[in-house]
């Protein structure tokens, strides 16, 4: 698999124009624009705006066609291939270095944004008025990467970056909102995995994990856990302590096994963690609730 450290190599493998600094490359598309390359991986943040009429565009496991959002956004060393990508109206995308961030604070907080890991189908769907104000953010970044560059530039476009980002976590907190009613139902579905991990005895093989049922739901870990805190306000692996001390309750009501055998039927593989955890959520010790319920 082909990997690019530099957006000049990138330009020159997809057939678009050299960028005009060796850290941003920023690419305007148009309906004669098609693009096509077989998976690679880069050193760049990448993030577009964009309608695909044919063809596809594959980042993290899913693809992302026509039929997604129009916003994307992918980090470095992640894999990415284009298929024949042709586009229905005009668009954008943004490539920059890892390097560019160096020694600004865009380079700690670039982290929080946990939308560089979802996959192509949970690409940001923006409403005509959400559309204008990244048209308009995009239209500063490149205006100053066009311009001269000076002792300013650096710093202009990143924090034209920086907006566009802050922007994008504000529209995504709205498309989950207004969605709620199948964030509602991803709730009660990944609640219902859970409950199968105590029913059918999965908890045998050790805990479950977000990774495990963000991919039994087909969604990105970072996208459920997102999800899942704007729907009930917990994390995903907040709700998954939860129902583990809600089941480990349950057994150790009924009394017919040990703290310890509770625990590894649970899947603890540490008596202390599951004593520490159901402390946690319940002010007591698994061994002091067990016998205050019984007594």
């Amino acid at each position: 698999m082909q990997h690019f450290k530099s957006l000049h190599e990138l330009a020159v493998a997809t057939g678009v124009a050299p960028p005009e600094h060796p850290l941003i490359g920023l690419i305007r598309v148009t309906d004669r624009t098609v693009i096509h390359h077989e998976a690679f991986t880069t050193d760049f943040y990448k993030t577009g705006f964009k309608k695909i009429r044919a063809g596809h565009m594959l980042y993290g496991r899913t693809r992302f066609d026509h039929q997604t959002g129009s916003m994307m956004f992918a980090k470095p060393r992640q894999i990415i291939e284009l298929k024949h990508v042709e586009f229905e109206e005009d668009g954008y995308i943004l490539f920059f270095h890892e390097d560019l961030l160096h020694a600004h604070p865009l380079h700690q907080q670039i982290g929080k944004y946990s939308f560089f890991e979802y996959e192509t189908n949970e690409a940001l769907h923006l409403a005509p008025k959400e559309e204008k104000i990244i048209w308009n953010i995009f239209a500063s970044i490149e205006q100053e990467y066009n311009n001269t560059e000076d002792e300013f530039s650096r710093e202009i476009i990143l924090a034209g970056i920086n907006s566009l980002l802050t922007y994008a976590e504000r529209f995504y907190k709205r498309q989950f909102i207004n969605r709620k009613p199948l964030s509602g139902k991803t709730v009660t579905e990944f609640n219902r995995i859970l409950q199968n991990y105590f029913r059918d005895g999965s908890m045998e093989h050790g805990l479950p994990s977000v990774a495990d049922l963000a991919s039994q739901l087909n969604l990105s870990r970072r996208y459920l856990t997102d999800l899942l805190k704007i729907e009930t306000g917990k994390t995903a692996q907040d709700l998954i302590h939860i129902a583990l001390i809600g089941e480990a309750k349950n057994r150790l009501i009924a009394g017919d096994k040990s703290v310890s055998e509770i625990a590894y039927s649970l899947g603890f593989e540490n008596m202390s963690y599951f004593s520490r955890l159901f402390k946690k959520e319940t002010g007591l010790s698994p061994t002091h609730y067990k016998h205050q319920h019984l007594n």
